[in-house]
């Protein structure tokens, strides 16, 4: 007998869709949007209906704990018990321990799943707790844009993506609508029906850039220089609104006298765009009311992404579209939920002085001889590190010491797991509660278990939860049930919640995060929470933590002469799927200039280098990405790739301007023939 309920997709998305799963006899056998959620109303990705079934029920799921037998990285292991592994994984940490002192062990865990409980909850109480060192997670992927509004606006939302449809102009500044922001897209149409332009800035001919009105194929890293131009251009025009920047903008001067260098001249050389391009940016920007701009993490993966960033938040204060229905920015949405973090992950029993690792930086601290104490155990969950971090190939030296102990949870067998000394089978967000923020719509939901756990996997809550009992922590912090971490997850008293406590939430129905009852509008309900109260062009909070005053731009120097980017697809926004996906390679896509200059074929294979790595690809020519610039998707797994890597091989490991964040995008490759 087949019934439906209710769920939530916890893909690392900004969409968070609610979906209507199909349960038979314990088994998920079908997939489809819900109307749950209005913002997602029904409409899902291609993936996720034709996927999510085979990783919950394929032949690659994990169903019991597994222990290592063969060489590391081999994947080859045995089937052991439950009470085997974590009295395994007890004794080797506690002997790490005792050598070395905790912060030999450290989590290398990022946003596998979304959800609130799985991805962050009695996890991280039990590694607080042990005093293992801490991992900073945000600079890998969205820790800059955040830094960026933070240091802007301060902690407070932006409009609602479904704020668009007012608008007269919208701008998709690095954000890839059509697969990393699928539900913008209807919205977008509808104002465009209205008679909205539309205006993708990105280096990538994306599938909305094919529907723009204007599409700015500028060079990568130049997005703040072309923020800079349209700003002096705005001001050279006199179109700056000089009530809004007096009452409500701090460091107007200082900025400017940055922007003011870049003509549209001197910016069209830098970005490889024709001037009238940046011209009619300017132009349309300014008569053009009301103006939402989105801005994506596309723009973020370089050297320069904080300054890009910033440059481009700055626009809508200079030129006063704030305050008004579909006017403003689409950005900050994850400040719309009253999260309580500190309650559910528990920093407060971080022993003083714990180190903390940037996520970025692992591969290297692996292999640094002289780091003290050394890292010594690993605990992979949440994350497949091994096909995500950049600089791929030095990550798989370090996790292929044999000195080292490593542990990992999934739901299924990665090119991370087959590191692993020990793997526990985890249970897929189908298979436990969880409650669901998100960071691209103002929407709360909740999902229920939909089936019993496959074979013997489990919740992260119930994996640490056990971890914690057998380290004897017992204290209630690690006795908290389920229900209990979601009511911690949550401020209970917050008046959108109506007295309902988070673990009762219903999960048939998604609740608004409104602002007294309506759509936050900055400066109009929601206003600034920086030190200063204004819009921060000049940044305290970014100059405190990072030297990042102001913007900048520093331009990149490499023997090779291609850009390199790693887009998401309508397949792969993650790798999460990449084990059920097949194993055919994404293709690499060239300039038809670059690719005769070189004597290329369509179709043929090629070897893509640089002094990180190689990889071996199928050619497309086209005219989609712009002379210089190459592309491949990013999400496969090593399997997919004759030589045994794929695309972050590539990618370096050098930290942007702010949040020392990743540079995916300041890969410099060449590229040349495959020898038969």
């Amino acid at each position: 007998m087949s019934v439906e309920r209710a769920s939530v997709c916890p893909l690392d998305c900004p969409d968070t869709c609610s979906l209507t799963v199909t349960v038979e006899d314990g088994t998920i056998v079908a997939v489809r949007g819900s109307r749950a959620n209005p913002y997602t109303a029904g409409v899902l990705c291609a993936k996720v209906p034709a996927l999510y079934p085979k990783l919950v029920h394929g032949p690659g799921r994990l169903r019991t704990p597994l222990r290592r037998v063969g060489a590391r990285g081999a994947g080859r292991f045995e089937p052991i018990s439950w009470d085997a592994a974590l009295d395994l994984v007890h004794e080797r940490l506690s002997a790490v321990i005792a050598a070395h002192g905790p912060q030999a062990i450290l989590p290398l865990n990022y946003a596998g799943p979304h959800g609130m409980l799985a991805a962050g909850s009695m996890d991280l109480r039990f590694f607080h707790r042990l005093g293992a060192s801490l991992l900073n997670r945000k600079p890998l992927c969205g820790g800059i844009r955040t830094e960026a509004w933070v240091g802007t606006f301060g902690p407070v939302p932006g409009i609602r993506p479904e704020q668009v449809e007012h608008a007269r102009l919208v701008i998709a500044w690095g954000n890839n609508v059509t697969w990393s922001n699928l539900h913008l897209m209807p919205v977008l149409n509808r104002a465009r029906r209205r008679g909205a332009k539309l205006v993708v800035v990105d280096p990538r001919r994306t599938k909305v850039a094919e529907q723009a009105d204007l599409h700015v194929a500028l060079r990568p890293g130049t997005d703040v220089v072309l923020a800079w131009a349209v700003a002096a251009e705005l001001e050279r025009r006199g179109w700056i609104d000089r009530a809004f920047v007096a009452r409500h903008v701090a460091g107007f001067e200082e900025f400017m006298t940055l922007a003011r260098r870049w003509t549209p001249e001197e910016a069209a050389r830098v970005c490889g765009v024709p001037v009238g391009v940046v011209r009619r940016l300017a132009e349309e920007y300014h008569a053009l009311s009301p103006a939402a701009i989105s801005v994506g993490n596309g723009l973020e993966r370089n050297q320069n992404g904080g300054s890009g960033i910033r440059a481009v938040f700055a626009l809508p204060a200079l030129a006063g579209k704030f305050g008004v229905p579909g006017g403003g920015l689409v950005n900050g949405a994850s400040f719309a939920f009253p999260k309580t973090p500190a309650r559910l992950a528990r920093p407060d029993l971080t022993p003083a002085g714990t180190r903390t690792f940037n996520i970025i930086d692992v591969g290297a601290h692996l292999l640094d001889p002289r780091l003290e104490p050394p890292i010594k155990a690993v605990f992979i969950y949440n994350h497949n590190p091994v096909i995500v971090h950049p600089d791929q190939n030095r990550l798989r030296r370090g996790l292929a010491r044999e000195d080292l102990f490593v542990v990992g949870a999934d739901v299924v067998m990665t090119d991370s797991m087959a590191y692993a000394d020990v793997v526990l089978p985890a249970a897929t967000h189908f298979e436990h509660a969880d409650v669901y923020a998100a960071y691209g719509q103002h929407w709360l939901q909740r999902a229920e278990p939909l089936i019993p756990p496959v074979g013997e996997a489990l919740p992260n809550t119930e994996i640490f939860r056990r971890l914690a009992a057998r380290f004897g922590f017992t204290d209630p912090a690690f006795r908290a049930s389920d229900a209990e971490l979601t009511d911690d997850a949550l401020d209970p008293a917050d008046p959108r919640l109506q007295g309902v406590p988070p673990s009762k939430l219903a999960t048939d129905r998604a609740l608004a995060m409104t602002v007294g009852g309506e759509d936050a509008i900055l400066f109009k309900n929601v206003f600034p929470k920086t030190k200063s109260g204004k819009v921060e062009l000049v940044s305290s909070y970014l100059e405190e933590r990072y030297g990042a005053r102001l913007p900048g731009f520093r331009p990149l120097e490499s023997r090779y002469p291609l850009a390199l980017l790693s887009p998401a697809s309508d397949r792969r926004i993650t790798s999460t799927f990449g084990g059920v996906d097949g194993d055919a390679p994404p293709v690499l896509e060239i300039h038809r200039e670059d690719a005769r200059a070189r004597g290329f074929a369509d179709g043929q294979r090629v070897r893509v280098w640089n002094d990180l790595g190689e990889i071996h690809l199928p050619l497309r020519i086209t005219d989609a990405v712009p002379r210089g610039v190459v592309s491949t998707l990013k999400g496969a797994w090593l399997r997919t790739s004759a030589n045994g890597q794929t695309v972050s091989a590539l990618c370096p490991a050098h930290h942007a301007d702010i949040c020392e964040g990743a540079c995916f995008n300041d890969a410099r490759v060449e590229v040349g023939p495959l020898a038969p």
